[in-house]
C-alpha cells in the first residue's frame, strides 16, 4: 500500500516538474536527440502577447458616407461582423476582437502588430476591412476539389449576392437547421435557370475567393425561394452560413473615422509591472500558507506552483493572446487555488484539535471540505464561462486565463495536494502536529 501511495507522490512531484521545464524552458525533439522540427512545445516566453502588450492598431469602422446611416439594421452590423471576422481569419488574426456597437452604428476592430512594431502597417487592414464583400454562387460541376474539399472560384456565376433579399437560419420539420434564402427578380430568374440546368449537382457559395458552402441542387427553384440544407440540430453553422451570405448583399463599404496606433512601450511597461505583481503575489501568499500552515503549506506552494506552470503552458501552446486583463485572471487564480486550500487545511486542523489520527484526520479533512471547494469553484468558472461567451477582446482573456486557472486550481487542491500529504503523513517525522499548525498542548 506504501509503495502505490509513493508512486502516487513521485508521479505527482514529475507532474509538476515538467510543467514547470515546459513553461521555463520549453521542449522540442532535438533536446532528446531527435532530428526533427515538427514536435515543439512553447514556453511562456513564446506567449502570444495582445494589443495592450504588444501595440497594434485601434480602429472605428462606419459605413461608407454616402450610405444613409439610419438606414442600416442590427442584421447589417452583423453580417459585416461576419466578414471581417473571415477576413481576419484568413489572415491568421485569431485574436484580433471585433466588436459591434449598434448604438453608434459603427464596427470596432484591434489588430495586434505581427512580428516587428517597425514594420506594422495599419493601412494594409484598413484596405482589407473596407472593402465591399463579394459573395457569389457558381457552377462547379466541372471542376475539381482540392484535398480539403474547396473548389475554386473559376466556375460561371449562378447567382451574386446582391440578389439576396433575405437569408436566416430556420428550423426544419426534422428538427435540423437550414438556411432560408429570398431574391429578387433579377437572382429569381438567374436562379431558376441555373438550378434547373444543375438538378443533382454542387453550387458552390464564395466570399470573394474563398469557398463557405457547396450544396447539392435538389430540385429547380424558380420561386425566388430556396433553402440550403445543412443536416445539423445545431444552429451554429446555420447562423453562420446566413450571416456569410447576408453580408454579401450589403450595399455599403465601410470606412475608417479613426485609427489609433497603440505603442508597445506603454504595454512593456504594463507588463513588467503586472509580472512583479505577480511574483509578490506568489511570494507573500506561500509564506503565508508555510508560516501559518507549516507542511501543508510547502506542499500547497509546490502544488500552486504547478498549477500557474500548467496554465502557463496551456496559453502559450494553444496561442491564446495573453492580455494585461488575461495576467490579472492568472495572479486572481493563485489566490483562489489556495483558498481551496485553506478551507481544507482548517478542516484538517479542526479534526487534529478533536484527537484523531493523522490519516483519519486528512481523509476526514478532505471530505468534509470538498462540497465547500467544489461549491465556490463551480460559481466562478458560471462567473468565467459567463464572461467568454458575451466579453470580447481583453474581457475574454481575462475569463479564459480565469477559467483555466479554477479548473486546474481544484484539481490540484483536491488530488495533488492529497495524494502529497497522505503519501508524508506515514512517515513518523511528520505526523507531529505542530507540522499542521495546531499547538502542542492538543497532542495531549
Amino acid at each position: 500500500m506504501k509503495t502505490k501511495q509513493w508512486v502516487k507522490f513521485y508521479s505527482v512531484l514529475v507532474i509538476i516538474i515538467v510543467f514547470v521545464f515546459i513553461a521555463l524552458q520549453g521542449f522540442s525533439a532535438s533536446m532528446i536527440g531527435i532530428d526533427t522540427s515538427n514536435f515543439k512545445i512553447l514556453s511562456a516566453k513564446e506567449s502570444k502577447l495582445g494589443i495592450d502588450i504588444k501595440g497594434g492598431a485601434y480602429m472605428l469602422f462606419y459605413p461608407d458616407k454616402n450610405y444613409d446611416i439610419n438606414a442600416v439594421t442590427p442584421e447589417q452590423l452583423d453580417a459585416s461582423k461576419a466578414v471581417i471576422r473571415r477576413r481576419l481569419d484568413l489572415q491568421n488574426l485569431f485574436d484580433a476582437p471585433v466588436t459591434v456597437d449598434k448604438t453608434t452604428k459603427r464596427i470596432i476592430v484591434e489588430i495586434p502588430a505581427a512580428g516587428d512594431i517597425k514594420d506594422f502597417n495599419p493601412q494594409t487592414y484598413i484596405d482589407l476591412i473596407g472593402k465591399t464583400s463579394e459573395l457569389t454562387f457558381r457552377d462547379v460541376s466541372g471542376l475539381t476539389a482540392d484535398a480539403k474539399g474547396n473548389f475554386p472560384a473559376t466556375g460561371e456565376i449562378v447567382l451574386k449576392g446582391a440578389n439576396v433579399t433575405q437569408s436566416k437560419a430556420e428550423l426544419a420539420t426534422d428538427k435540423t437547421w437550414n438556411v432560408a434564402l429570398k431574391l429578387n427578380d433579377e437572382g429569381k430568374t438567374s436562379f431558376a435557370a441555373g438550378t434547373s440546368r444543375l438538378v443533382g449537382k454542387q453550387i458552390a457559395i464564395f466570399m470573394d475567393q474563398d469557398m463557405i458552402s457547396a450544396p447539392n441542387v435538389q430540385t429547380a427553384i424558380t420561386d425566388g425561394q430556396a433553402v440550403i440544407t445543412t443536416n445539423s440540430s445545431d444552429p451554429t453553422e446555420a447562423n453562420r452560413l446566413a450571416s456569410q451570405i447576408s453580408s454579401g448583399s450589403l450595399p455599403f463599404k465601410l470606412e475608417p473615422r479613426q485609427v489609433l496606433s497603440i505603442d508597445p512601450s506603454l504595454g512593456k511597461g504594463a507588463l513588467n509591472i503586472a509580472l512583479f505583481a505577480g511574483m509578490l503575489a506568489a511570494l507573500l501568499i506561500s509564506l503565508y500558507m508555510i508560516l501559518h500552515y507549516r507542511l501543508p503549506g510547502v506542499i500547497a506552494t509546490i502544488a500552486l506552483s504547478g498549477m500557474v506552470a500548467a496554465q502557463l503552458a496551456i496559453i502559450s501552446n494553444f496561442q491564446i493572446s495573453l492580455t494585461l486583463p488575461g495576467i490579472a485572471g492568472i495572479i486572481l487564480t493563485m489566490g483562489i487555488g489556495v483558498d481551496a486550500n485553506v478551507i481544507i487545511y482548517e478542516r484538517i486542523k479542526e479534526e487534529l484539535r478533536s484527537g484523531k489520527t493523522l490519516r483519519t484526520c486528512i481523509e476526514v479533512g478532505y471530505k468534509k471540505a470538498f462540497t465547500a471547494v467544489l461549491d465556490s469553484n463551480v460559481t466562478t468558472i458560471i462567473v468565467a464561462c459567463v464572461l467568454l461567451y458575451f466579453g470580447s477582446g481583453p474581457i475574454k482573456g481575462f475569463a479564459f486565463t480565469l477559467l483555466i486557472g479554477v479548473i486546474l486550481s481544484f484539481l490540484s487542491a483536491v488530488t495533488a495536494t492529497k495524494i502529497m500529504l497522505v503519501t508524508l503523513g506515514n512517515f513518523n517525522a511528520f505526523k507531529s502536529l505542530w507540522l499542521y499548525g495546531v499547538k502542542a498542548r492538543a497532542e495531549q
